[in-house]
Formats: C-alpha cells, structure tokens, sequence
C-alpha cells in the first residue's frame, strides 16, 4: 500500500507563509510584472524624487526661511511612508535579516533613519542631509518590465569585460605613473612638479583631458610630453565604451526574464516558465503576467 502523501509544506522556517496575503504583498512590492507592482514601483519612484526636492529646496537659506515649518511637515510625511513601506518588505519576505542586510535594505534604512535620529539627538541633525541617498532607491525603476532586459543586457555585459576593463586599467596606471615618473625628472620641483605622487596626479588629469591648469610644464620637452599624453587620451577614452559595446553586441538573445523573484535567495530575472530558482534551486511560485500568484 503507498505511504500516504505528505501535505505541501506551506510554513518556511522563519514561519513567513507562502500563500495568503503575506505572498500577495510580496508580489506587489518585490516584483513588477502585475498591474498593482507596476503601480507601486511608479508611485514609490515618484515620492522618492518628492522627498529628494523637498531635501534639496529645504537646503536654500531663502526658502528655509520662509517654508521650514511646511518642509518639516512633509519630511515626516514622507518618512512614516518610506517607514511602513520599508516594515512591509520586512513583513513579506521569508527572511527579513537577509532583506535588511542586503544593498536596497541598508538603502531603506538609510533613506528613513536620519530623521529619527535627529528628533532623538539633536546634536546628530546634520545626519539628516543623509536622506540624499533615497535617490539611490530611484534604481528600483529597473525592476519595471520594460527596462529589465536592458539592465541586464548591460550588467552582463560590464561582468562579461571586467577582466579587459582591469587589464585596460593596469596598462593605463602603469603609463600614468611612467609618463609622471618622466615628467619630474624634465620639469622638477621648480615648475611646480615637487614629487612623484604630484607628476602621476598632473598626468592622470592630463590623460584623462580634464586639465585643471594647476600644474602645467614650462619646458619645451615637457610640453611635447604633455602633448603626447593629451592625444593618447583621447584614443584612452573610447577603449572601455568599445569593449563593452563589443560584449553588449556578441552577447545571444536569451529567453524572455521577468521581475520573478525568489522566495529563498530573493534573487530576481528568472524566465517565465521557469520552475526552480538558478541560484539556490528552491521552487518558484506559479507565474501568471498580469496576476498576482494566490489572488
């Protein structure tokens, strides 16, 4: 006779269920291939860049002034949003340390902890300029549809070429510091190349066509050396954008990938037929574009 069936397993070890409304919130706020997860992304980019005017025009003298009180009003608006968004994701997900750990959850924290932190001490207000970095959570906007396959295709691409870039660089500091090496023994300390450190820095600034002007050689050889490494810039400048491109180019059209994102690892991009997480092999909800799974 068979052994009976097991029922599915539906608590995680951290005791986040994977159906219900736990996994309806997820859905909304993790992945952006149901109407209400586009919505959700759309609305918190737009009170991300909100918030960040309101930070940027409450640092003008004039309009601190005359709008403080209206500006506090809406800092705290803002941050009890951010707040509840920010103990939602922690709600949703199966394990809430990895989520706060990881780069969008210190960014979280970040973008919501100066304001607390300065109505509890006061000597720490000049941390509230830190709120700045709630426009790094502006990059969540790649979790939309229509940009997923073009952030990956240049992710993988800059992954694929990260060997070339580091050559590429290599070469470039060893030029830098053989062509500044030579520069302070043709001009020396008494036209303003007073080391070695200082002739790299003039070189990298002189490679780089930036020229800040506050070193220049005053030697016929030294002008001609300034000058090589002026053209060699320019030719410098487009090996990087070319190795990326040419690894964008060679790159295959994989299957089309979704925002799916995976319970365990909460890593994102895996195909839409696609049964099991590439990463750490757990099983993926059921996908349906335009639904959320369990509604």
């Amino acid at each position: 006779m068979n052994a009976p069936v097991p029922p599915p397993r539906t608590e995680s070890p951290l005791g986040k269920p994977l159906e219900g409304w736990r996994l309806r919130l997820y859905t909304i706020i993790f992945e952006a291939d149901t109407p209400a997860g586009r919505s959700f992304d759309r609305w918190l980019i737009a009170l991300i860049l909100l918030s960040l005017g309101v930070v940027v025009a409450d640092s003008v003298d004039s309009l601190h002034r005359h709008l403080a009180s209206p500006f506090k009003v809406l800092e705290w608006v803002f941050t009890v949003v951010f707040t509840l968004e920010y103990l939602a994701r922690l709600a949703c997900v199966r394990h809430p340390l990895r989520y706060a750990t990881s780069f969008f959850g210190i960014v979280d924290l970040l973008a919501i902890l100066p304001t607390y932190l300065a109505l509890l001490v006061p000597e720490l207000h000049a941390l509230i300029d830190i709120r700045v970095l709630r426009l790094l959570r502006v990059f969540r906007i790649f979790k939309l549809t229509a940009y997923v396959s073009e952030y990956q295709a240049l992710g993988g691409a800059l992954v694929a070429s990260r060997r070339k870039i580091m050559v590429f660089l290599s070469v470039v500091m060893m030029i830098v510091v053989v062509m500044g090496t030579l520069m302070y023994v043709v001009e020396g300390p008494a036209n303003g190349f007073t080391s070695i450190p200082v002739s790299v820095y003039w070189a990298i600034s002189t490679m780089t066509t930036v020229g800040f002007g506050d070193i220049t050689p005053k030697t016929d050889l030294g002008r001609l050396i300034a000058s090589l490494m002026m053209l060699l810039g320019w030719g410098t400048l487009a090996v990087p954008t070319g190795i990326v491109t040419s690894e964008m180019t060679a790159q295959r059209q994989r299957r089309p990938t979704t925002t799916r994102t995976c319970h365990e690892c909460l890593t994102e991009g895996h195909a839409a037929d696609a049964r099991f997480c590439m990463h750490c092999g757990a099983m993926l909800p059921p996908y349906q574009e335009g639904r959320a799974p369990g509604a």
